[in-house]
């Protein structure tokens, strides 16, 4: 398996050792690919954020308990304000 230079694996950057612990072979195929496989790549992540206490339906703004779970996934608040917004922004899509 090759990750990015710092050893991110897949289109969510898990790092190896979340990748051993998150990473869920949704499609069945009976491999975990988060690089190849949107639906493995997102199922994970939907893992990793369900295992820190996220909670559907509930706000991901700053201050929320959402937004506490966004900053397990990189501890940078910059970084979890910009999955904030942007999730905000596609929330609205029609």
């Amino acid at each position: 398996m090759i990750g990015a230079w710092a050893g991110e694996i897949g289109q969510t950057q898990f790092l190896p050792s979340a990748y051993l612990k998150f990473a869920v072979d949704f499609e069945g195929y009976g491999r975990r690919d988060l690089i190849h496989s949107a639906l493995n790549a997102l199922a994970s992540t939907a893992n990793y954020l369900n295992s820190y206490g996220w909670t559907a339906g509930k706000p991901w703004t700053e201050g929320a308990a959402n937004f506490a779970v966004l900053e397990k996934w990189n501890e940078s608040e910059v970084y979890a304000k910009t999955v904030a917004y942007f999730a905000t922004r596609l929330a609205k899509e029609p």
